[in-house]
């Protein structure tokens, strides 16, 4: 019976076999241990010299990394693997050979694995980190669609921006220009003006030039907007979806938060409500603790957010940030001017923002000021402003961004490690 490594638990005290590559083994005199993946998991299987033929115990032994085999035996429990089971070989046939795989069990340099991404992947510890990517996707559509959510794909190739910056990547649309999309925000708008409650999950570009170990050229945003749903509402909604995806996460991934040693008891903490905080009291907070140069007025950086993050258990809310430092669509505080409804979701251990949310402006007149604030002029922007024109409601979104995410429920430093093919500011290989 043909399985998978995944399914093995089904399978106790059966024969099988399995199609896998060897990640690792080691023999000593008349017994072979291989290590085994097959992309659903990592296991353990053991040839016994009396248990096989000559030839395929000379086989176990002269498999080398990489190669790519049918393992046939019998699935028997081992309280000692962190998996639970091991296989007790009974036959090996050999699919392919491989030759000087580069990437060996010793140590190498980050830039060696970054060009080797496409073979790093297969690595124990690169398979969990995009399995939990995965559940983090699965149990994202799970919450939206159980809430009624309408999923919507927004372009990627656009006349505009979003967020009317020059961080765009600039292309030629036959006879026009056009830019990759670093938000899918404004069509979301769109969308929930026809849907009610819609998101969107899909690639956003940014051509930032930042080295850090929070930044991606390209990454995947979780754009939800919803009509008739003020900030405050908004807040919670997020909360509760940060909430799901953090215990589903626990629930659902222990095997790969073990092997990357993941403290979570850090994560079983992560339960709306969430605290809050003004940006206000936020500036107030950051000169407490020693940083007495940033005024009000000034956009935080990743060691505002670390140090405001440092004073909760839990991802904190900023809350309410001057209009000035934000995007020309957020909605004035009606009981101050000055500064907007809108929030960030900082999350703890120093991971810094992975939401960016806001009610946006419902107000035709409003808006064509804002237009005018900040030269949205041409016809790329009309079809926005008319949301407001034709039916206009209050309405509020967000943005989550998946590899920061990732990188904080998984626990790794860079988000490199958290999508399967990087784009970086000086990496577009492979």
């Amino acid at each position: 019976m043909k399985t998978t490594i995944a399914q093995v638990p089904k399978h106790e005290g059966k024969s099988v076999t399995i199609g896998a590559w060897l990640a690792n083994k080691r023999s000593s005199g008349k017994i072979a241990f291989l290590q085994l993946r097959d992309g659903t998991g990592f296991m353990q299987a053991v040839v016994a010299k009396s248990d096989v033929s000559e030839e395929t115990f000379q086989l176990a032994k002269s498999l080398t990394q990489e190669s790519s085999i049918y393992v046939t035996g019998t699935i028997v429990e081992d309280t000692r693997s962190p998996f639970g089971y091991e296989m007790q070989v009974s036959d090996i046939e050999l699919i392919h050979e491989s030759v000087d795989y580069p990437i060996t069990p010793k140590e190498h340099g980050t830039e060696f694995l970054m060009d080797h991404r496409h073979l790093w992947l297969r690595s124990k510890r690169q398979h969990a980190v995009m399995k939990i990517r995965n559940e983090i996707i699965r149990s994202t559509y799970e919450f939206f669609n159980d809430n009624g959510y309408i999923k919507i794909d927004p372009p990627i190739l656009t006349g505009s921006s979003a967020e009317g910056t020059t961080e765009l990547f600039h292309t030629k649309y036959f006879d026009e220009d056009a830019y990759l999309s670093q938000s899918g925000q404004l069509y979301m708008e769109a969308a929930a003006m026809a849907f009610g409650k819609v998101f969107s999950f899909g690639p956003t570009f940014r051509a930032e030039k930042s080295k850090t170990r929070r930044h991606l050229i390209e990454f995947w945003m979780i754009e939800p907007e919803m009509a008739f749903v003020d900030h405050e509402e908004s807040l919670v909604i997020q909360e509760n979806y940060v909430s799901h995806i953090v215990q589903s996460v626990l629930q659902n991934c222990k095997l790969e938060l073990d092997i990357l040693e993941r403290d979570t008891s850090k994560l079983e903490k992560v339960k709306a409500p969430f605290p809050r905080i003004s940006y206000d009291d936020a500036i107030a907070l950051l000169k407490e603790k020693g940083f007495t140069d940033i005024e009000w007025g000034e956009d935080f950086g990743a060691p505002h957010e670390t140090a405001i993050a440092e004073s909760f258990d839990k991802p904190v809310f900023i809350t309410n940030y001057p209009a000035e430092i934000k995007a020309f669509y957020m909605k004035p505080d009606p009981n101050r001017e000055e500064v907007v409804l809108c929030a960030d979701l900082i999350a703890p251990e120093g991971y810094g923002e992975i939401i960016g949310g806001s009610q946006r402006i419902d107000d035709l007149e409003l808006m064509k000021k804002r237009y005018e604030d900040h030269g949205l002029t041409g016809p790329a922007y009309k079809w926005y402003l008319e949301l407001r024109q034709y039916g206009s409601v209050p309405h509020s979104g967000f943005g989550l961004g998946l590899e920061r995410t990732v990188a904080w429920l998984s626990g790794v430093e860079h988000v490199r490690e958290t999508i399967p093919f990087p784009r970086l500011l000086n990496r577009l290989y492979p």
